[in-house]
Order: structure tokens, then C-alpha cells, then sequence
């Protein structure tokens, strides 16, 4: 059916091309002849019922539904109006049967979206178990079982939660590259012998480098100024929502002032030589 439905509607398509040369006059003309044509049909049918294939009704009833029923009524048609709207409903009650159809024994398959985002969860959170990520989703508004958590876990060869939250300092940076900013002091000396500072961040998804200043006297002030530069840089590029953490040496040109800047933005700074398992905690209260 659907097949010559196609071949009904692409028929009537260049059907329709045919119609633009002609004038209004002789599309009236024919108009007026189809309906006579039409009459005569009718009366030569008498009491028979016009006997329409399945995707003769459909194409009509795509075709003339549109249309106002006052509209229909003032067409000359084979059928009433009343049918041509039983077919669509018809048309409507068959395709939603179809679509809400069983289409084999067992559960559906979980969305292949869904399956990425379990797995991407437990990546990113080695200490969460398959429950732990079935609340998780359930926040989101996502519903599945945590069987079924469980079972696209086991069958990506992820192990339970003791045995992975044991994370290296390497698998952490890699696994929250996006998350994640590194700032650092570079010292030069310029041709007339002068020291220079210059204030730098990189970026570890991308890693472009973003140079922030340079001076010859990095005061606190200057110091606050540039990282306040930084975080407008990044909420002029829609990156800023993605930083979580920014990671600096303890240098004492960087004043306690830069730290209360982060925060604001929700950015928590990690200083080097800290041992790994805190970083992790404070990723995972976050």
C-alpha cells in the first residue's frame, strides 16, 4: 500500500506541474468538466458504492482533511465529507497502532544516548556504583532500572566502584580535560636585559594557551586583575560554565584575593604537590 501511495502522490505531483501554464479560465473549464464528468459517474453508479483501493482513500484523505468541512461540503466528491474524515482518523489510529506496536520479545533496547551518558558517567566518577548513577539519572528525568545501569556497565567490561576508584594523577587530567584550567608564571629577559613575568592559562581540552599579561612587577593587584580578564575571556566564549577547577604552583605572587574571584565563579582552585584522592573528593561534592 504505502508503495503505490508514493507512486499516487509522485503521479499527482507532475500532474500539478502541468497545471502552471494553463490560464485560470481553462483551469475553471476543466473544473466544470471533471465535475460534470463526476455527475454523470454518480448517476450511472445509482445505489453501488464506489469501490476505492486503500491507497485511494489515503490520498485522499491527506489531500482534502486539510480543508475546511464547510469546504468539503461544497465539493463535488464520489464520497461524503463525514467519510473522506473517517478515513484520516482511520489513517491516524493505524500509524499510532503501528508505532506503539511491540517490535520483539523482551524490553526495549536502551537509547544508545542513554548508554553513552552511563558510561561517560561512571568514567568521570570512579567512586559511583551502578545505583549511585541510577539517582543521578532519575535527576535528569532519565528512567531506566538500575538493572539496567548495571548491565550496560558489565557489558562495556566496567568494573564495580572499589575497583575503580583508585585514579592516577594522569586519568584524572584526561578524564576532566574540559573541566579543567592550569595557570604558571613564565620568566624572560628581554634584549635590554630587563625580567619579565608573564601570566599564562592553558586550557587542557583544547590546549590553547591564553597569555593574560606580562610585567616586569607582578603585584597582587595586577595578578587579581588578569585572572578577573581571564574569567570574562571565558564567559564571552561560552567556556566559562565548563571550567571546575584551575590548577596553580604556590608562588607568592599569586595573593588569596584570586581565590575568592574563582569561587565566585564556581571554579575551585587545586595547587600542585596536593595528593590526588582530595582532588577527587572535591570533584565528586561538586
Amino acid at each position: 500500500m504505502l508503495i503505490r501511495f508514493v507512486f499516487l502522490a509522485v503521479a499527482h505531483a507532475f500532474a500539478t506541474l502541468r497545471l502552471l501554464p494553463m490560464t485560470d479560465r481553462e483551469k475553471d473549464v476543466e473544473i466544470l468538466a471533471l465535475r460534470h464528468q463526476l455527475a454523470v459517474l454518480q448517476r450511472q453508479l445509482g445505489d453501488q458504492r464506489l469501490q476505492l483501493r486503500p491507497e485511494d482513500r489515503a490520498f485522499l484523505a491527506a489531500l482534502l482533511v486539510p480543508l475546511a468541512r464547510s469546504m468539503l461540503h461544497r465539493l463535488r466528491l464520489l464520497v461524503s465529507p463525514d467519510t473522506v474524515l473517517r478515513w484520516h482518523r482511520e489513517l491516524v489510529k493505524h500509524r499510532h497502532a503501528c508505532a506503539s506496536a511491540n517490535r520483539g520479545p523482551g524490553r526495549p533496547r536502551t537509547l544508545a544516548s542513554i548508554r553513552r551518558l552511563i558510561l561517560r558517567l561512571a568514567a568521570e566518577n570512579p567512586s559511583w556504583g551502578y545505583r549511585r548513577i541510577h539517582g543521578e539519572l532519575a535527576l535528569l528525568g532519565i528512567k531506566v532500572a538500575p538493572s539496567t545501569v548495571w548491565e550496560i556497565l558489565k557489558a562495556a567490561g566496567v568494573g564495580p566502584s572499589p575497583q575503580r576508584t583508585t585514579i592516577t594523577w594522569a586519568n584524572f587530567l584526561r578524564s576532566q580535560a574540559e573541566a579543567i584550567l592550569a595557570m604558571d608564571f613564565i620568566e624572560t629577559v628581554t634584549l635590554s636585559g630587563q625580567r619579565q613575568y608573564i601570566l599564562a592559562a592553558i586550557h587542557h581540552a583544547d590546549r590553547l594557551v591564553r597569555i593574560l599579561g606580562t610585567t616586569a612587577h607582578p603585584t597582587h593587584a595586577w595578578v587579581a586583575q588578569a585572572v578577573r580578564n581571564l574569567l570574562m575571556d571565558l564567559e564571552d566564549s561560552e567556556n566559562l560554565s565548563q571550567i571546575r577547577f584551575l590548577i596553580r604552583d604556590r608562588d607568592a605572587k599569586y595573593p588569596a584575593l584570586i581565590d575568592n574571584i574563582l569561587n565566585d565563579a564556581r571554579i575551585n582552585t587545586v595547587l600542585t604537590g596536593i595528593r590526588m584522592p582530595r582532588i577527587t573528593q572535591s570533584w565528586n561534592a561538586g
